[in-house]
This record gives C-alpha cells, structure tokens and sequence, in this order.
C-alpha cells in the first residue's frame, strides 16, 4: 500500500499528558502535549507561541495574557484548532532535515471509547497538518502490538493502558477486540485527588506539576510497610504564603484510593463478561500492564491482590502505544490489518 516506503511513515500516540512520534520505526519525539498560546484581547484568534517541553514549566504561571492548555481532555480532541497546530508543529519537527519530501503516512493512535465524531476530528487534524493518508487504530491493539503479543493468535491476552487521560481495557484475539472499556480515570484522575487531598490534609494549595512529583516520587498503589516521605511546597490557604509539607507513601495511596479503586472495578468487570475459552488463557498468559500508570509502585501488585493473575509491565510502558502503532504500519503492507481503519 506504501509502495516503496516513498512516503515517511509517522505513528502518532497523541494522548492527553504527552505525544509521542516514531518515524520509519524510530522515536524521534516525546513531548508534552500542552500549548501555549497568546491572546491580545484584540482579536479572535489565538496565536500559538509554543509547544510541548518549552511550556510544560509554563503551567500554573504564565500572566493574564498568557495560557498554557491541553487540546486534548481524556484521551480525545477538545480544542480542534490548537491540536491541529500542535500536531502541525510536531510533523514539521520531526521531519525538520528534509530529507524526506513527501507529504507522511500517518498511523494514530485512539481510545476504544472515542466517538465516530472524535475519531473523525482526530483525522482531520492530521490531515490538515500535512499528512497524506491517515490510520486510526485502537489503543489496546497498538499498545499490545508494542508489547510484543501475538494477539493473531486465536489465544486470548488481557491489555491494560494507564495513560493520562484514560485507562484502556481489552480483552483481544485473532487481531480483533473482543472485549474493550475506555474509562476516563488515570494519571490525570490521581493528580486531581492528590491536589484534593493536600488542601483537605495540609490546607495547602499545589498545582498540577507539584501533584504529578508527589504521584512519581512517593506515590504507590499498594499497602507496603517500606515508609517513603518527602516534603513539597505549597501556597497555604490561610496565609497565602508558600508553605513545605510532607507528603508520605501512605498519604499517596489513600489520595489516589477512589481512582484505584474504580479501575480495579473495570478490570474484574471485564474478566467476568469475558468467554470462558478465553478466560482460560488469560489465566494463562497472565495480565499486560503499560503506559505511564504501569510506573505506579505497586499497581501490579494491586491488581494480581484483586484478579490472582500474573501481571507483567510491558518494556518501556510509555512508549509501549507509539512503539506498536510503528509495527502495525509495518504489518499493514504483509497482512489484512483488520485492525486498521482509514475511517
């Protein structure tokens, strides 16, 4: 279908917390997805003024003038616009030497939960950013292709994708779906409860940047009796002057429990609407876990305490999504991808 690879091939994970791009097989991109942009007050439109790594410490303190957004909310587009931009910025990135003329094949990746109209806007966004034929492909596929399963098989295999804006569910087989829940509780969800907690615990007032430390650097999933403690700074309620706290392992845990809690839920859903043959195999072959959640100290052990399978966490987990949606186009030219959509 690509002929002689005439045309660079570009796999997309463009999810919520980060993008990541692999071309021709490598990755050449990992950034932020966030986005800058500049209104005057004068006019309508907002000028971008940058992307990714560049506005990620812009958060939380950029002036009136001045707003660092997400175009993409829980794993799908909420401003059109800015993702095409952003999207725009990162292919010209990406394809900076000029090497490579032709206009890209584009492989990107979604949630299962996305809409026939998200799905639709995602194309769209690339297209307008200059690509020249554009795939969608689901996220479990991807991230199970990237973890090196052979889901063409008639075996069954459970993949679990915590990422920023979602947890992605599925249950796949012979290249297909079987079963799939996209459920928009993940990394995001357990920032938001940990900024909740330390207003509610320590009557301090953090941001997103200093929630996401406290996940990554005490944060577990699991009761443990290994005590990690750390002290972060925040703005007091009551004095609005900055303030340290300390934040334990414990504390992380109970912040993040609801969240937690409603994944494992999605979960033992799933294994109890699975068939009986495939259940089977994945007592077997045991549980797939990727994406950044995959990090969280004692998910693993969190979820095998719940579902007693065997979990394994996927080489590189955050690449694990781009790295698959780079086989898949691979693949495209040697099998029936059915897994493939250029709808």
């Amino acid at each position: 279908m690509f002929g002689l690879f005439k045309s660079p091939h570009l796999a997309i994970d463009l999810s919520t917390v980060n993008t990541l791009i692999y071309l021709n097989n490598e990755l050449v991109l990992d950034e932020p997805s966030v986005v800058a942009v500049h209104d005057d007050g004068r006019s309508r439109e907002k000028t971008v003024i940058a992307v990714g790594k560049e506005v990620k410490n812009m958060l939380g303190r950029t002036p009136g003038s001045i707003e660092a957004i997400r175009p993409m909310q829980d794993g799908i587009i909420a401003d059109f616009t800015i993702t095409k931009k952003m999207l725009q910025h990162f292919i010209k990135q990406v394809m900076h030497s000029g090497f490579f003329s032709p206009s890209p094949c584009v492989l990107i990746c979604t949630p299962v939960g996305a809409t026939q109209v998200e799905r639709r806007a995602i194309k769209e966004s690339a297209v307008e950013a200059g690509a020249k034929e554009v795939f969608l492909i689901d996220e479990p596929i991807a991230a199970a292709l990237g973890a090196g399963l052979d889901i063409g098989e008639s075996a069954g295999y459970m993949v679990i994708d915590i990422g920023g804006g979602t947890s992605e569910i599925a249950i796949l087989s012979l290249n297909g779906v079987v079963y799939a829940d996209s459920l928009r509780v993940a990394g995001d969800a357990f920032n938001e409860e940990i900024v909740k907690f330390v207003r509610a615990q320590h009557k301090i007032i953090i941001g997103d940047n200093t929630a996401e430390k406290i996940k990554e650097e005490v944060g577990c999933a699991f009761k443990t009796s290994a005590v990690k403690k750390k002290t972060y700074i925040g703005r007091g309620i009551a004095s609005g002057l900055p303030e340290k706290f300390i934040m334990t392992n414990t504390q992380a845990l109970k912040a993040m429990q609801v969240s937690l809690n409603a994944i494992v839920s999605a979960i033992r859903v799933a294994l109890e609407k699975t068939l009986p043959e495939l259940s089977s195999d994945i007592a077997e072959n045991g549980v797939m876990l990727m994406g950044g959640g995959a990090l969280l100290e004692g998910l693993d052990q969190l979820i095998k305490s719940r579902t007693n399978l065997d979990v394994h966490i996927a080489e590189d987990p955050l690449t694990c999504v781009a790295r698959g949606g780079s086989i898949a186009l691979d693949l495209i030219d040697k099998h029936n991808m059915t897994f493939l959509s250029s709808e």
